[in-house]
């Protein structure tokens, strides 16, 4: 067999949960995966102090604070598994990611409503939200996570 009739070596398989290795992971994309886990971070930090103060605190329902504790500590995994997967190039980290930005306005708007120390964080979170979401649907970004438009082959 000669040289022209030899086959070139195939590339090596692209799997479902990576994203073209194209370049370098861009800005906007690392910036959504911050912002992303920090949202996942601010959640454990306000689980642990709310599960801390159901414990050893007298509050109101110490049921209710435990629970509400526990249930922000779970909520935490969502934004923190999608930091991963974006810092990683993962395509499917961009679905939890936006999910959890559209789930963070209504909790920002409520804050809002608030007449306390509260507007702040929710001036904050809306901030952030807003800004992640622009992050998560920039055209750079679907590009590093190997996502193509509706119709539009890979």
């Amino acid at each position: 067999m000669s040289s022209e009739q030899t086959p070139a070596p195939a590339p090596p398989a692209e799997t479902a949960d990576t994203a073209p290795s194209a370049a370098e992971r861009p800005r906007r994309l690392t910036y959504a995966a911050v912002l992303a886990a920090l949202e996942g971070i601010a959640l454990v930090v306000a689980g642990g102090w709310v599960l801390a103060l159901g414990l050893a605190g007298a509050p109101d329902s110490r049921q209710q604070a435990v629970t509400g504790g526990i249930t922000l500590l779970a909520l935490a995994l969502l934004p923190l598994l999608a930091a991963r997967g974006l810092w990683l190039r993962r395509r499917w980290s961009r679905g939890p990611a936006v999910i959890t930005q559209i789930l963070a306005l209504p909790v920002a708007y409520n804050l809002l409503q608030a007449d306390s120390i509260a507007i702040g964080a929710g001036i904050a979170l809306a901030a952030v939200s807003v800004t992640a979401l622009v992050l998560l649907v920039n055209p750079a970004t679907t590009r590093a996570l190997g996502i193509t438009g509706p119709g539009r082959a890979g």
